[in-house]
């Protein structure tokens, strides 16, 4: 059986997630189907361009997966073995993973505990003649502090790319998140944002990054049976692509759904003992791909029993840093972050997807107070 902590999947009312798929996207799909052109083609071409549009990128390649993107988005910029490239270890696997792809080093720096992102003012003690690039993951939803670190980037002649998996149609002032790094990659995971199914997409300005990405993603091919690199198997489906591109034309108002429902949480978890609400950088549009709070009575696996014992899912956005994996003991990491290793003893994400309704939202509150009372 699945279980969450002791408590059946059956008895979660209310999931941590829970993707929309209409009739839009069966249309989609279908139309597809009837062409017989399911691999990549027509439909992954128009996706990657309205996507980019969409984020104000000049450029889109699509992928299999956010993971992947990631993979590209760093072989473009020609990093590989004995190169570091900073990055938070406060994130899903893939981020260090998709490093390691590379032969590269991931150097990790800690967080900024308000907003869970990396720290810029820590960036630069970690630079060194081995660094290549700065990968801020814009966790949540929210941008990290761009403008600190394409700085820091510029001064050290750095790549920027933007972990975006989380932030499809987030702001950072007046610039969408895939819009402001050299390269930014997102994920169209079936719990993200907006869903392909499985997907990935890298945005760029640059022409040359754009054009060695999409060599990479496909077999390293410069034409047709001609390799001029080793490149991969990365590429999107045109069905994959049709799912995206339908709910492409929704991503706006699933995002002012969880935009409300934060909201209205925000206002009425504020005075909570025993918990943080999330905080929001002044100046950025979060899209609360997670509504993340922090837990500050040092039970935070009291609480999450008790929301889901009562049919509120939850989700820990991540219970174990990066560095501590056994995959990144077993390669020597022993770094040990304070305020990485706070936010993943205390964190606990709640459900803000768009299928939330009214009675859900003051059924989370009611819980949440009653977890205060018995636990704070």
């Amino acid at each position: 059986l699945n279980i969450i902590k002791g408590v059946l999947m059956s008895e979660i009312k209310i999931p941590i997630a829970n993707p929309i798929i209409g009739e839009e996207e069966i249309e989609e799909v279908v139309k597809v189907l009837k062409t017989g052109f399911i691999a990549q083609g027509p439909k992954v071409a128009e996706f990657e361009e309205k996507f980019a549009e969409f984020v104000g990128a000049k450029y889109g390649i699509a992928t299999s997966s956010g993971t992947t993107a990631l993979h590209v988005a760093l072989l473009a910029c020609g990093i590989k073995e004995g190169d570091e490239v900073i990055t938070t270890p406060f994130s899903f696997a893939a981020t260090g993973n998709s490093i390691l792809y590379t032969g590269a080093k991931p150097v990790f720096v800690d967080i900024d505990p308000k907003t869970f992102n990396i720290d810029p003012n820590k960036i630069e003690n970690a630079i060194t003649e081995k660094t290549k690039a700065i990968m801020p993951v814009q966790l949540y939803g929210q941008a990290a502090d761009m403008d600190k670190i394409n700085e820091i980037a510029k001064k050290h002649d750095l790549y920027v790319i933007e972990d975006a998996a989380q932030a499809h149609g987030s702001m950072y002032k007046d610039s969408k998140v895939g819009s402001i790094g050299d390269l930014a990659c997102f994920s169209f995971y079936p719990t993200k944002n907006m869903t392909t199914s499985e997907g990935g997409m890298i945005t760029t300005n640059d022409k040359e990054l754009a054009e060695k990405a999409r060599i990479f993603r496909a077999h390293g091919e410069t034409k047709r049976y001609e390799h001029a690199v080793l490149g991969y198997n990365f590429r999107m489906t045109d069905i994959a692509a049709a799912i995206g591109l339908a709910q492409l034309k929704k991503i706006d108002e699933f995002n002012q759904k969880r935009i409300n429902n934060a909201e209205y949480l925000d206002e009425n978890l504020k005075d909570v003992e025993g918990i943080i609400t999330p905080k929001v950088l002044s100046g950025v549009k979060h899209v609360y791909h997670q509504y993340t709070i922090k837990i500050k009575t040092g039970n935070r696996d009291e609480w999450v029993n008790f929301l889901n014992e009562n049919g509120i899912g939850t989700g820990i956005h991540y219970p174990i840093p990066i560095y501590k994996q056994e995959l990144y003991i077993n390669l020597g990491y022993d770094d040990n972050l304070e305020e990485t290793e706070n936010a993943a003893s205390s964190v606990i994400s709640l459900p803000i997807h768009p299928k939330i309704n009214q009675e859900d939202l003051d059924t989370i509150i009611k819980v949440l107070k009653e977890a205060s009372d018995k636990f704070s």
